[in-house]
């Protein structure tokens, strides 16, 4: 009887440490990092977004400089309106930047990516990026590339 309790304990043990790292890797690995205090907001407005979603990283030159903080559709002018929360150690941007959805790795997640133009002024709070380049979508290149190939 006593052996039987030891094991239960023992299996208790090992599945509460089990939990544990588990929760303890989910924490680590997750790259949600918090910009709420010293950022600022600046919008861009893209014909088609693709697999983009809240908070995707936005990144210059390689380096994450912010996220994404929402995404909307006017309705009016058929375009997603991204607001892109920015860590305000980055506030010297051109004005003159552009945005661009691109996709880490060959099939992996969108982010946007910003290039930096040449302005001497630089954006702030609510301004928007003016030069945007929309989400290449794979489905769409592989479907003009095979309606090509069957026309040869």
């Amino acid at each position: 009887m006593q052996q039987t309790k030891t094991v239960e304990i023992g299996t208790g043990a090992f599945v509460a440490l089990g939990f544990a790292a588990l929760f303890f890797l989910a924490t680590q690995t997750t790259s949600i990092q918090r910009f709420e205090e010293g950022s600022y907001d600046v919008t861009a407005r893209f014909d088609n977004i693709g697999g983009l979603k809240e908070r995707s990283p936005v990144a210059m030159a390689g380096v994450r400089i912010g996220r994404v903080e929402s995404i909307v559709f006017d309705k009016d002018r058929y375009e997603a309106i991204v607001t892109l929360r920015i860590d305000s150690r980055y506030d010297t941007l051109p004005e003159d930047s552009d945005a661009s959805i691109l996709t880490a790795g060959l099939l992996g997640s969108q982010y946007v990516g910003l290039q930096p133009g040449g302005s001497d002024v630089f954006l702030g709070d609510g301004d928007r990026l003016e030069f945007t380049q929309s989400a290449i979508v794979l489905e769409n290149l592989i479907g003009k590339f095979l309606v090509n190939s069957g026309e040869d």
